[in-house]
């Protein structure tokens, strides 16, 4: 190559990253909303049934919320499930001394592992190609459960 043009090539290289990085960056702000579930398009595996839910997810400035809220119905009862996570990408979330929460992104792919004494689950947030989100939930001892959410 020649000297001439070396420099602008040096300088057009860091550009060009860190543009890509912004463009990767900005896809992550892609599942920001409120969410609701579509069971009849989850994958419950046999694990209880969720009847409906919502699921809201705020990522900004590297700061990720996720507020959960499930209602399970059965046999004349109905249970209401809430959780919110609110912390700092790759940050850890402590409630008390066995409770432990981290977020973080793999690619695309928004990756919370929660920890509760020795068991360790694993949920994973991906937009699909039509604009539907799954999340895939992972425990020790239960099959794999996907459930389908649609944007509110």
């Amino acid at each position: 190559m020649p000297r001439s043009l070396v420099r602008p090539f040096l300088t057009f290289i860091p550009v060009v990253i860190l543009v890509s990085t912004t463009a990767l960056a900005s896809d992550h702000h892609a599942l920001n909303g409120t969410w609701r579930l579509s069971p009849t398009r989850s994958e419950f595996n046999g694990e209880p049934m969720m009847q409906s839910g919502t699921l809201t997810i705020g990522y900004r400035d590297r700061n990720i919320y996720i507020s959960h809220n499930y209602v399970f119905d059965g046999q004349n009862v109905t249970v209401s499930y809430h959780t919110s996570l609110d912390g700092g990408v790759n940050s850890s979330i402590h409630q008390g001394k066995t409770f432990k929460t981290k977020a973080k992104w793999d690619g695309d792919e928004l990756k919370v592992t929660s920890t509760q004494g020795d068991v360790t689950s694993v949920e994973h947030y991906r937009l699909n190609p039509d604009g539907t989100l799954m999340v895939t939930t992972e425990r020790p001892g239960h099959p794999t459960v996907n459930l389908s959410f649609e944007r509110e």
